[in-house]
């Protein structure tokens, strides 16, 4: 198994009821209250503004559109 190239943030840090996360390509993670998008313009991941809160920051990642997650059962 290869493991990502990033740390994922840790899921006990999420809040409840916030089942998705996923990292810009600047390296910031957010935690979704709804499943976000891919943006428009590229690098980010889009959610309305109440739904996505910021969980930590990371390294940049040119594969930041794979990292779209959600929370385990």
């Amino acid at each position: 198994m290869t493991l990502p190239p990033y740390s994922i943030p840790d899921w006990s840090l999420a809040p409840t009821g916030w089942d998705w996360l996923a990292q810009d390509e600047d390296g910031r993670w957010f935690w979704y209250g709804v499943q976000p998008q891919l943006g428009i313009g590229g690098g980010v991941w889009r959610a309305p503004s109440r739904a996505q809160e910021l969980a930590c920051l990371g390294e940049p990642n040119l594969q930041w559109y794979d990292t779209l997650t959600q929370r385990p059962a």
